[in-house]
């Protein structure tokens, strides 16, 4: 058996860009900018790491398709639109995963279960029809590569939608009441350099935990439903 170029982690942001973001957009953007430089200081977790953003509302827009962030200068800024289309980033990602992980091991790299890290500041407006190309994205049947899903809610998402959305209940998180958003996104991205990081290390260790930090002034979305 050839020997692999090593064990990598893909991990996805995905991101709410709907318009009501719009007010806070420039949080996100400086969470992920905080983030980079810290993954940058970390160059053995960022190694086991790639990093994909993907932004979302009527569709969804990839400003940093899967990625060593190591060779990268600095992210692209996210922007906001209009809806808040859950189904659009599902479907999405049911057909850009499995084409990472192809990728990936053409490469040589031997790659664990990826990581979704889900934002959303408020209710699908596409009520009835993500749920099936969720369905399919988490069906280990269905996608061999089907991704473990951190989901967060912030603003008005309610607590039993992020908890439909994310693969495990402790993925599950929503930001506590009276939090203000932007103080949420930064504390959500906080919560994810972490995660990344501890992940990182995991894998580089020969581990294939998942770490899952929870953001401050969070709770799990079980604990509120």
């Amino acid at each position: 058996m050839a020997e692999t170029s090593g064990r990598v982690l893909p991990v996805y942001v995905v991101a709410d860009e709907s318009r009501s973001m719009t007010p806070v957009v420039h949080e996100l953007n400086a969470g992920l900018a905080s983030l980079h430089e810290a993954l940058l200081k970390e160059p053995m977790a960022a190694a086991k790491v790639r990093f994909s953003v993907l932004g979302f509302s009527s569709d969804v827009i990839v400003p940093t398709a899967l990625a060593d962030l190591r060779a990268e200068a600095a992210l692209p800024q996210l922007s906001t639109r209009s809806e808040t289309s859950y189904g659009a980033a599902f479907t999405v990602l049911l057909d850009r995963i499995p084409a990472d992980v192809r990728a990936l091991k053409a490469e040589g790299f031997a790659v664990h279960r990826p990581a979704v890290f889900f934002l959303s500041d408020g209710q699908p407006t596409d009520s009835g029809k993500w749920e099936e190309p969720l369905r399919l994205l988490t069906d280990r049947e269905v996608t061999a590569a089907a991704p473990n899903i951190i989901a967060c809610g912030i603003g008005e998402a309610k607590a039993e939608t992020i908890l439909a959305v994310a693969t495990r209940p402790e993925f599950a998180f929503v930001a506590t009441p009276g939090v203000e958003v932007g103080l949420a996104i930064a504390e959500f991205c906080a919560a994810l350099t972490k995660s990344v990081i501890k992940s990182g290390h995991a894998v580089g260790g020969g581990d294939a935990e998942l770490v899952v930090e929870r953001p401050e002034n969070f709770r799990m979305a079980l604990d509120v439903v």
